[in-house]
């Protein structure tokens, strides 16, 4: 569709009416960015509205539909729109201000989706998948270690439409640090997407080397003297984690690549560069998950060598302690047998001369083991 006819669209549709909720719904509530934690989240799913000419914010607060139309009439600059959990009736009007697909609306809403790359028509849908370590104080069989988001990017020609799902993943760090880099900022609508994707990747290499810390910490857990009474769990949360993490890393993949390799319309050429650079990055965090996910399996099987180890030893110890009682349990089940004519029965030291006997074989065998180990 040409400009003109965006324009004409855009007109249209505020002058039927349908569009002026979202024009009132950026117009009556303050833009607040949910992701900073001292400010309060508000009622609306919009958290900022923010028109960009030449790199730079273009000062004056307006509605979403005139902020559009302006930047249609011009034919320069673009309109950068946060969400944050938005419901099926506010995201309906700006996705029909923006000809957005129903099935990428669908996925943007509804969230749960893999990371993935998208296109319909003008429109550009790309899918993240944000991760934040949990700290905790100690690693446990019921430790939650990494918490996992969303962030949906819509980008098109003029605009860019953030979704976020979860507490987690702010983007309010990160228009702050755009808006102090115009020459980046003035390539367009696809510069944001290419710092939401280094933004991401980022988060993710943080987190992997926070969650490197708990893998160190089980490893020299298990090899410590009293490694076998390591809570097994505590290996297999970790692991549980770990699939987790990559299940929002690995998938991401395919869509860098694809962002770095081939020509996409909305998409600058000078930007490609840095998409390259971003799946470098996916690469290293790829490549440390796997590595990661190696070194558990090594720690489990050294876990359960080392209680199989223990068990045996216990089962040695017990075995000597065994044996060692067997000597007087036979000796005496024999004279306990009340037989008329028995070894030594009339000797007056025969009871004596029993019990040195039964001493002795006990000590005998008592030091055979010690020497082998077994006691």
């Amino acid at each position: 569709m040409s400009m003109a006819g965006n324009l004409r669209k855009v007109t249209s549709l505020g002058r039927g009416g349908r569009l002026r909720r979202v024009a009132r719904l950026a117009r009556r509530r303050p833009r607040v960015d949910l992701s900073h934690p001292a400010r309060s989240p508000l009622g609306s799913s919009v958290v900022n509205c923010v028109t960009y000419r030449d790199g730079v914010r273009v000062p004056g607060g307006v509605g979403l539909v005139d902020a559009v139309e302006r930047v249609r009439r011009r034919g320069d600059g673009f309109v950068w729109l946060g969400l944050h959990e938005p419901t099926d009736e506010e995201f309906a009007d700006i996705a029909e201000l923006f000809d957005l697909h129903p099935l990428a609306v669908e996925d943007a809403v509804e969230a749960h989706q893999r990371p993935k790359l998208e296109r319909y028509g003008e429109t550009l849908f790309a899918v993240f998948k944000t991760v934040c370590y949990v700290e905790h104080e100690e690693l446990t069989a019921t430790s939650e270690v990494v918490n996992t988001g969303e962030i949906m990017v819509f980008t098109g020609q003029d605009f860019v439409v953030t979704v976020r799902h979860g507490r987690h993943g702010s983007l309010g760090p990160l228009r702050e640090e755009l808006e102090s880099d115009p020459q980046q900022l003035a390539k367009g609508p696809s510069a944001v997407l290419h710092a939401v994707a280094d933004h991401v990747v980022d988060d993710f290499l943080t987190a992997i080397d926070a969650v490197q810390t708990d893998v160190d910490l089980v490893e020299t857990a298990v090899f410590a003297e009293d490694g076998a009474r390591l809570d097994p769990g505590r290996i297999y949360q970790l692991k549980r984690e770990l699939l987790e993490l990559k299940r929002a890393v690995v998938p991401l993949g395919r869509p860098l690549e694809e962002l770095a390799t081939r020509p996409i319309r909305v998409v600058a050429p000078e930007i490609q560069a840095y998409f390259r650079d971003v799946s470098d990055h996916l690469l290293r965090a790829t490549e440390q998950i796997a590595a990661f996910d190696e070194l558990l399996n090594s720690i489990l099987q050294a876990h359960l060598a080392q209680v199989t180890v223990a068990q045996n030893e216990d089962m040695r110890k017990i075995t000597a302690w065994a044996a060692i009682v067997a000597v007087p349990t036979m000796v005496c089940g024999v004279y306990g047998m009340n037989f008329d004519h028995m070894p030594e029965l009339g000797w007056r030291y025969g009871y004596g001369l029993v019990l040195g006997v039964i001493a002795v074989a006990c000590l005998t065998l008592y030091r055979g083991f010690r020497r082998n180990d077994w006691l």
